[in-house]
This record gives C-alpha cells, structure tokens and sequence, in this order.
C-alpha cells in the first residue's frame, strides 16, 4: 500500500474531519488529491487501453487529452477524433494501490449526454488468476447518459452478475446529479458494504457470512476503476449523440480511510 508524506496526510485528516460527523470513526490512510500538473501519477496510476468491454464505442489511450492532472482535478475527457471515432480513458490503481475493507470516497463531477456512462469502481486483485465475475466487482457509481437523473451502485459476484440477470444493486434519483461535484462513497465491512450519495445512503449489500466465495468473494483485495466509457451495451441503450463530445469527467479527489484496527 502505498503513503503519502506524513504531515500532508495529517492535514488532509483534519480537513476531511471538519463538520463530518461520519468519519470520526476513520482514519485517513491512502488519499490522491491531484495538486499536481501532468498525467496522473504512475505511482497510483495505470491505464486500460484499447476497445476493452461491454461493445463500448470509445478507445481508451494513455495519452494527456484523454486523462490530464490540472488545477486541482484530474479530468478524463472523451473526444471525438474523426467520424464515429471516439478516444477517453480509464486509469485504475492495479498492482499500485489495493483495497480492502474501510471507506472509499470519490469526490466528483460526472457528463451527461446521450451516451455517457461514467463510472467508479473496483475489481479483485486476482482477476488476471480467477476472472470476472468471480474476483468481485463493486460499483461504487455509474451514470448513463439517456437516464439522467439516477445514480447507480451494483455488485456482481460469481452468484449475482448482470450476465445471469441476479446483479445486486439499486439507484438513488437526484435532480441533476452532473450540474456539480458530489461525493460517492463505498463503507465496506466485513459483513456488509454500504453506498452513499453525498450523506444518503441507497444500497446495502450482505455477506451472507456462509464462507462462499461464490456469493461475497469480497475478503480479499481490489482496485480501483475511474473511466468515461462511451455507448456500449448500457450507456448507448438508446444511443449516443456525438455533436455533444468532448465530454469531461472531473475528480477532485480519491480518499481511503480505515478503522483503527485496520478495517
């Protein structure tokens, strides 16, 4: 796991803690806060890149346009390169930064437009050995563009994924949800994860506490996702409309924060 130096560490503990009555409890243990100008930093960071899943229409690339750290934010930007040719990104934290257990907080500022589906979420570390859906994946947030007034949080397991239709999940309605930044967060226990949006909480999932790695393979390390995907098989469930590219998915910070005893 990687730190930062101790007294930012120390500094950004008190801030988050100001007026926050939810993370008393927590202590900062992990945080990328983007005061820094460039590409994001490869020693958090890496990337997907090529078309990678869901029949989505965008090439995810490595390169400065589509992932850039400026002012505070590090913004993943769709763009339309030539006629139906779309490039984005999707920069993840595999073999850098893992998860496991504590409280993941995502503060940013999604698009919206027919064919957007920003996402933030995790996967197992051992997917590479095991595959999906059986290393776990955790959707702490996904937005499609034609529905834009609901935020989505989803598990899938081996058991519960969208493939067989048994995906565990729920969505929050909000009024304009991409007008500004909001928080998104994932309170993961042992025996249960819990969603918010900003301080509401939405969807609760259950270890069913049977040891089957089938139903929650959620004991073990994951990493995680930032990506703009671009239509595919939800985001352009009623297609897209390239005249509204670029488009900007802005993060103003990741913070990781665990219990004292290390959960």
């Amino acid at each position: 796991m990687n730190r930062i130096p101790f007294l930012s560490l120390f500094l950004i503990f008190l801030l988050s803690h100001t007026g926050c009555d939810k993370s008393r409890d927590w202590e900062l243990t992990w945080s990328e806060e983007f005061d820094y100008m460039g590409k994001p930093n490869e020693e958090f960071w890496g990337y997907e890149t090529g078309y990678v899943r869901n029949r989505e229409l965008q090439y995810y690339t490595d390169q400065l346009q589509n992932a850039k750290v400026e002012s505070g934010y590090c913004t993943i930007q769709a763009i339309l390169e030539a006629e139906d040719s779309v490039t984005s990104a999707s920069i993840n934290t595999l073999k850098k930064v893992d998860f496991l257990y504590g409280r993941i907080e995502v503060r940013a500022k999604i698009p919206s437009a027919l064919g957007s589906w920003p996402a933030i979420w995790m996967l197992g570390t051992n997917i590479s050995e095991i595959g999906w859906p059986a290393c776990g994946e955790i959707d702490i947030m996904e937005h499609v563009g034609f529905d834009p007034d609901k935020i989505h949080a989803n598990i899938h397991t081996k058991s519960y994924n969208h493939v067989l239709g048994t995906n565990k999940g729920n969505y929050i309605e909000t009024a304009d949800p991409w007008a500004d930044f909001h928080i998104y967060a994932l309170e993961w226990f042992e025996d249960h994860m819990d969603f918010f949006f900003d301080d509401s909480l939405y969807f609760s999932f259950q270890n069913d506490m049977a040891g089957n790695n089938d139903t929650w393979p959620f004991d073990k390390p994951h990493y995680l996702l930032l990506n703009l995907a671009y239509g595919g098989s939800w985001g352009g469930q009623q297609g897209v409309d390239t005249s509204l590219l670029p488009l900007k998915y802005e993060i103003d910070y990741v913070r990781y924060y665990q219990k004292p005893d290390g959960r």
